[in-house]
């Protein structure tokens, strides 16, 4: 039996260790041959000296992140716990690049590995699918590397599409006019949109046509050149939807499709043109595909806690099917 004491004075042991013990708890779960002590600055480990070590190492590890980001969630303590952290140890030797200076004093970077790697394989390919749960990051990361990209100039303007469908809500009776009608559906896209510049811009870019929000269906017909198009919520798109979106594309043009495919809000006789589209062109060279997942959660932590039991519920129902 060995033991050792190990100094915390680097960082704050409540973000080390979650308000009531959150995280020490989840260090007591992923060794559960070890005694885990915290008092202060300090925790104890008392146990076998190969277990002692392995801890050590990550502990240290899980320093070194909280050193560099200044906040550690549920997601990244999992992948920093995990077998595999040769992801994120890449992400944590990178720049912690900024992808805009927004309105209101907010930076945005990428916070997680999957958004980190959606900002790498944007700058490298035309065409990026970014797939995965709710609270992600999936669209205000898009949104970001667009509005970076109409700051840079290397795009002319910035075009954000939705497929209007409702989830579960009839919306077709509200007041107003077309754009009235639509703006629920799009209310995301704006809000992201109101991060990355001032009212002002942003009013004088929509006015221009600089930036753009329409429903998918308003796409019909054009030629989209020189722009950074978003199609979010792309598991609602029927699958003559998405190859009418997918065949837009013009010159000089950057896609990115960002989509749930479990939480399709198509009738259930309808396929979802994402499904379809990720089968099709998952071999296609120039585009590629970022998977995201529950370790990627940047809302509440229970939303990783729903999600993750939402996947098991649908998984045990395939089961009984069998």
């Amino acid at each position: 039996m060995a033991e050792i004491t190990i100094e915390i004075a680097e960082v704050n042991p409540v973000e080390l260790f979650g308000v009531n013990d959150t995280k020490l708890k989840r260090l007591r779960k992923e060794f559960p041959e070890l005694k885990l002590i915290s008092r202060g600055r300090k925790i104890k480990a008392i146990g076998e000296e190969v277990q002692i070590k392995i801890f050590e190492e990550k502990l240290q590890l899980i320093i070194q992140y909280l050193l560099k980001y200044k906040q550690l969630n549920e997601g990244n303590l999992d992948r920093l716990l995990s077998n595999d952290t040769q992801p994120i140890q890449e992400q944590m030797t990178q720049k912690d690049e900024v992808l805009v200076h927004g309105s209101n004093g907010i930076i945005v970077k990428a916070r997680t590995v999957n958004q980190r790697r959606l900002v790498n394989v944007m700058g490298k390919n035309d065409m990026v699918f970014a797939l995965g749960p709710a609270g992600t990051g999936k669209t205000y990361t898009a949104v970001a590397l667009a509005a970076r990209a109409l700051k840079n100039k290397e795009v002319r303007k910035i075009i954000l599409t939705r497929p209007a469908v409702e989830a579960g809500e009839n919306l077709g009776f509200l007041p107003g006019d077309l754009k009235e009608k639509l703006d629920p559906y799009l209310q995301p896209l704006y809000d992201a949109l109101n991060d990355m510049f001032p009212a002002e811009k942003l009013k004088d870019y929509m006015e221009n046509g600089v930036v753009q929000i329409a429903p998918l269906a308003f796409m019909r017909g054009r030629t989209l050149d020189h722009a950074f198009v978003i199609l979010d919520e792309a598991q609602n798109a029927t699958s003559s939807q998405f190859k009418m979106f997918l065949t837009r594309m013009g010159r000089n043009a950057k896609f990115c499709i960002t989509g749930d495919a479990s939480q399709i809000d198509l009738p259930k006789n309808q396929p979802s043109g994402l499904i379809q589209a990720v089968k099709i062109l998952s071999d296609t060279k120039g585009i590629e595909f970022v998977h995201f997942d529950a370790k990627d959660v940047i809302r509440h932590e229970l939303v990783k806690k729903i999600i993750e039991a939402y996947s098991m519920s649908t998984k045990n129902e395939e089961i009984k099917k069998q």
